[in-house]
């Protein structure tokens, strides 16, 4: 069973910046293909960006391509999403989530999600 916690949520200005980090338990880091998700209220589940096993490959959602950076550090068994340029749009729970697969960016596909940290960017 692996854990997930994820933290550095908060509320930031239109422009501003934020780091989640998402960190994990349960199994060896580096056999789990990792994504970041996220859910605005009353909107579905969304993928945001992924990062595969070995951090060598990592895959962006067209809305946040050139804002948002995913990177993980295996040895500290935590996984990154460093946040640039946030919109009102950026408004959100963020969700980490693990899979045994080398990566993934479809939610279906992933075993296991942590609890979620709000973030909210105001205009």
């Amino acid at each position: 069973q692996v854990q997930l916690v994820e933290s550095g949520g908060g509320l930031v200005q239109a422009g501003g910046s934020l780091r989640l980090s998402c960190a994990a338990s349960g199994r060896a880091f580096s056999t789990l293909g990792m994504g970041w998700f996220r859910q605005a209220p009353g909107k579905e589940r969304e993928f945001v960006a992924a990062i595969s096993k070995d951090g060598g490959s990592t895959f962006y959602a067209d809305s946040v391509k050139g804002r948002f950076a995913i990177s993980r550090d295996n040895a500290k068994n935590t996984m990154y999403l460093q946040m640039n340029s946030l919109k009102p749009e950026d408004t959100a729970v963020y969700y980490c989530a693990a899979t045994g697969l080398y990566y993934a960016t479809s939610p279906r596909t992933y075993e296991y999600w942590g609890q979620g940290t709000q973030v909210t960017v105001s205009s």
